[in-house]
């Protein structure tokens, strides 16, 4: 419920500041007084997109504020899933700054106009000439009926079945997809693993096949240098160990001689222990050395098919390929394991299949229960509008596809006159018989579900007498379980009204500004008095006005 608005610098609003209450509020003015510049702020409080023409002096910003009652919505949900802070009095704010640039905020958290919309809506249904299009709308016709049928909360069940159904065919299709594209790379991919795997690769150190080649490859040059190095140390001439064999005498007489000669004479001696290890070490090496043309071009081979997998996958290690394999693998088992994955999400799908099915059929039968009472309601409150003769031919049948809101293909007939033909709404129906239609079920609907604020914007339009004096009567009565609004020219519908506002517009210093008044019992007698006999105020019309407001 609107409890509370403020407008600042809007339009050829200067500063306004209202208090509303429940049950019908009427707003009444003379034409171009004004009313559409407060629709137009309420509008942005809802989400309407603004541009610097919304700013009656363009050096300062114009700020618009709210203020909802909210504890009957059930909006805690919303309110946590876009990170707001929820109060039972929420304050919505929208400001225009000179620059044009535009914010809003819900109890002071900045939120994105998308949400803002999103709220709005579930606060305040503005209608208008515009907004009764939305009768001819199915998914609205929809919710009418699934409202009347008491079925809204199975349409809530069945849509978040008809969700996990949805994800589960998109997964069916990827992974029949994925299938698809493995058996077109199967063969290829099999041959690949295959290659990888008669490689052998995890038995395989890269650095070590390298020195086993460079060995194998050079054996003649290494036999060769361990040969002359065998030679310069054995020789009987001048080889080094005969040589050291002979200084090994002379060191040691020396140390005979005198004791400082002793650390020489052990180090030549440990020189010559080393040095006949190393001939041995070469000796025993040159023993090993072997011409092997075999093992040589095995082992040539597998470098070669090491290089050529390297640059055929373009990578640049051993460790890499097996990777590689791995992949290929895992490939080859998940072609050969799909076939199971898809039956698994082929069997689930059935099972949410039966499910859907069962909810849409539930949900098909109330819909047929529940239509001759929406029916009769509406034929019944339209004849007391001035349509005695108004009827509903409302078809629902059965499918077998899943729609948004179950399984059925709705016809929403019309027929307005005595012996006319049933067509649909917007092709049987005037734009004044759409207005009363719309008013009625909007009626009906209150009487089912907590609705928004709605603001009827001259929904009378086309009607007078006693048809619009019935037409007060339903929105009084919704009044009863909801905040109603009306901006009406009619008098009868005026007097019904809880509270009464008068918008008119006051030239001060040749400036233009547009004001909402509350109107006191003696003053709306005057408001409506003029309405019934214009500017000049007869005192029949007085006496007319203060039977309205009394009846």
């Amino acid at each position: 419920m609107l409890t509370h608005l403020s407008i600042k610098n809007f339009a050829l609003i200067d500063s306004l500041q209202v208090e509303f209450d429940k049950g019908l509020t009427i707003i009444t003015g003379e034409t171009g007084a004004g009313k559409s510049i407060l629709l137009g702020g309420l509008a942005l409080i809802l989400g309407k997109r603004a541009d610097l023409s919304s700013l009656k002096d363009t050096t300062r910003k114009c700020v618009i504020e709210a203020e909802f009652a909210v504890k009957k919505y059930n909006l805690k949900t919303f309110f946590e899933t876009n990170d707001l802070d929820y109060d039972h009095q929420t304050i919505i704010r929208r400001e225009i700054l000179p620059s044009g640039k535009s914010r809003a905020f819900v109890n002071d958290v900045p939120v994105r106009l998308d949400v803002l919309n999103a709220l709005g809506d579930q606060l305040i249904d503005i209608h208008s000439q515009q907004q009764t299009l939305q009768l001819t709308d199915n998914q609205f016709q929809f919710q009418v009926i699934d409202t009347l049928a008491n079925v809204s909360e199975e349409v809530e069940v069945y849509q978040a079945l008809l969700k996990t159904y949805q994800i589960t065919q998109k997964e069916l299709q990827k992974t029949r997809n994925e299938q698809a594209a493995l058996e077109k790379e199967h063969d290829y991919n099999m041959f690949l693993l295959k290659e990888l795997e008669e490689a052998k690769l995890e038995s395989l150190v890269l650095a070590d096949l390298e020195t086993q080649y460079e060995r194998l490859n050079n054996a003649e040059d290494i036999k060769t240098n361990l040969g002359a190095s065998e030679q310069m140390l054995s020789d009987e001439q001048v080889g080094i160990l005969n040589l050291l064999s002979e200084l090994q005498v002379t060191t040691g007489k020396l140390s005979s001689i005198a004791p400082e000669f002793e650390s020489l004479a052990e180090r030549v001696k440990s020189s010559y222990i080393e040095l006949d290890d190393i001939y041995n070490e070469i000796m025993n090496l040159e023993g090993e050395v072997e011409f092997n043309p075999e093992q040589l071009e095995e082992i040539s081979a597998k470098l070669q098919k090491i290089f050529d997998l390297q640059k055929k996958h373009t990578v640049q290690s051993i460790e890499e390929l097996l990777a590689i394999q791995a992949e290929l693998s895992e490939k080859a088992q998940v072609s050969e394991s799909i076939e199971d994955v898809i039956l698994a999400k082929e069997k689930e799908l059935s099972i949410h299949s039966k499910q859907l099915t069962a909810f849409a059929k539930s949900i098909h039968k109330k819909r047929i229960e529940g239509i001759p009472t929406l029916t009769q309601q509406l034929e019944n409150m339209l004849a007391t509008l001035g349509m005695p003769n108004a009827r509903f031919d409302i078809k629902i049948q059965r499918t077998d596809q899943f729609y948004s809101n179950g399984m059925d293909d709705l016809q929403f007939l019309f027929a307005a006159n005595k012996g006319g033909n049933f067509n649909e709404l917007k092709k049987a129906a005037s734009g004044g018989e759409l207005s009363r239609v719309m008013l009625c079920i909007k009626a009906i609907l209150s009487k089912y579900m907590q609705l928004p604020t709605i603001m009827f914007d001259e929904i009378d339009t086309g009607v007078s007498g006693e048809v619009a004096n019935k037409m007060a009567k339903i929105m009084q009565n919704m009044g009863k379980t909801m905040q109603v609004f009306s901006i009406t020219h009619l008098p009868q519908i005026a007097a019904k009204g809880k509270q009464h506002f008068k918008v008119y517009k006051q030239d001060i210093n040749e400036i233009t500004t547009t004001h909402l008044k509350q109107l006191k019992d003696d003053e709306r007698v005057l408001e409506i008095a003029q309405m019934l006999s214009g500017a000049k105020i007869s005192d029949s019309a007085l006496a007319n006005a203060k039977e309205l407001l009394n009846s």
